[in-house]
């Protein structure tokens, strides 16, 4: 039962709202299920199903609210936890920040759901393992990884009339991989909404292939080098941009898009002129749903065009304060980028750093985004084109914001997490000191 139709849900969020006495109701029903398998030195771990419902109800009194919550759908369940949160309300002190409930609104029908990854079963997770372990062994490597699959929706029903639906499938793979010595070490990490783009063969085999490459690193000194950062660390380092594209936090002089002495840098060229930056909830290569929790249609929306800052996300409140309509952030993000292949962006450098990811990412200055942590899982040399050697893993000392000012090249994007990104050739990039991790 954990995953309703549209009509299911809908006749269940109705009968929550016709028990409502408050002045205006909003209730939210998701449910989702699937399955994972866990691996570690080259064996089957844990392995299990997932299925799970539950129901929100927010009440309101004036400006005072209350929720409460429940999986069970009976009647009487049903009834109760709508009394429930009336109490709560009722109790409740004013919100300042009270926004009343949405008018009906009409939404595109998001492509977030995939028939065959809802239909996976525990063979297809394990045959998917199967060939990821298949790799170690005959490579005579050791295997960690994890993989994932889910199938749920989301449904929201206001008093109002608002009433908005979707479903999504998401599959999800990563694997370390290790020589038994423990001194090479490769990784991967992917996830689709699509059951046939992920191959946990030719990933896997990626992986082992930088475990073997990444044995006998070298110790060079840190500095400034110019990197090519495959997507995987590319997006560890761009996802903590995001949030300062938020208009309050700009206007408050919270974030790095807040301007000396007050106001933002909307409209301001923040980022060299290669970087494009948008959202699309119809991308197919990056489908996301068509409605945030607010109940606001998502649309696509340029954040960023050719360096500069085009849009910041305003929530309905502060809209309301600052005169403007509401706009909705997803985190579903796209960076443009260009043909380049990451092999052809090793091949047109001449000497530089390939880095696979970065991880234990902290921040050192919100204002400025600076952010500190460590390469592992393949570091590599590069000269006159080519990958000459693997080096010991550092620590850096990078913004985001400085790093998409210092770019001299972007290749084809690819699916990272909840972004489509480019590898990237960077310049200046800062490496404080060398790290014993592998």
């Amino acid at each position: 039962m954990s995953i309703l139709t549209k009509e299911e849900a809908q006749a269940i969020l109705k009968k929550v709202i016709g028990f409502s006495k408050a002045d205006q109701c909003e209730v939210t029903l998701s449910g989702t299920s699937g399955g994972n398998i866990r691996y570690a030195r080259n064996a089957v771990s844990t392995a299990g199903e997932i299925s799970n419902m539950s129901l929100a109800v927010s009440s309101s009194f004036g400006k005072k609210t209350g929720t409460a919550t429940v999986n069970e759908f009976d009647d009487v369940s049903l009834e109760k936890v709508v009394r429930r949160a009336e109490e709560l309300a009722q109790l409740s002190p004013e919100n300042p920040e009270f926004m009343p409930a949405l008018e009906g609104q009409t939404f595109e029908e998001a492509i977030t759901y995939n028939a065959e990854t809802a239909a996976m079963t525990p063979d297809t997770r394990a045959e998917m393992v199967l060939k990821s372990l298949t790799v170690a062994k005959e490579a005579k490597l050791e295997a960690a990884g994890f993989l994932e699959n889910s199938n749920g929706f989301r449904a929201l029903m206001n008093s109002k009339g608002l009433f908005a639906y979707n479903k999504s499938t998401n599959v999800a793979f990563s694997v370390t991989v290790r020589n038994h010595e423990g001194t090479g070490s490769g990784y991967v990490d992917q996830s689709f909404n699509n059951l046939n783009k992920l191959d946990t063969l030719a990933q896997s085999k990626i992986a082992a292939m930088k475990a073997v490459g990444s044995v006998g690193a070298k110790a060079i000194e840190p500095g400034k080098y110019t990197v090519i950062l495959e997507p995987l660390a590319a997006s560890d380092m761009i996802n903590n941009m995001f949030r300062g594209f938020d208009a309050r936090s700009a206007d408050e002089g919270r974030s790095f898009m807040s301007k000396k002495g007050g106001g933002t840098r909307l409209g301001e060229q923040l980022f060299n002129e290669q970087v494009t930056i948008y959202s699309d909830p119809m991308n197919p290569d990056l489908p996301s749903s068509t409605w945030n929790n607010d109940g606001l249609p998502v649309k696509k929306t340029v954040w960023v065009d050719k360096g500069v800052v085009k849009n910041l996300s305003y929530s309905r409140y502060w809209a309301k304060e600052k005169g403007v309509a509401p706009l909705p952030f997803s985190r579903s993000m796209i960076i443009e980028g260009g043909t380049q292949s990451l092999e052809e962006l090793i091949k047109s450098t001449e000497k530089g750093i390939l880095v696979t990811r970065f991880w234990y990412i902290r921040s050192v200055d919100p204002q400025t985004l600076l952010l500190t942590g460590l390469t592992r899982d393949g570091t590599f040399y590069i000269e006159n084109g080519e990958i000459k050697f693997p080096v010991k893993n550092f620590r850096f000392n990078e913004s985001p914001v400085i790093m998409l000012n210092n770019v001299e090249a972007l290749g084809k994007p690819v699916r990272s997490g909840d972004l489509l990104i480019p590898p990237m050739k960077i310049r200046d990039f800062t490496f404080t000191s060398l790290s014993d991790a592998v």
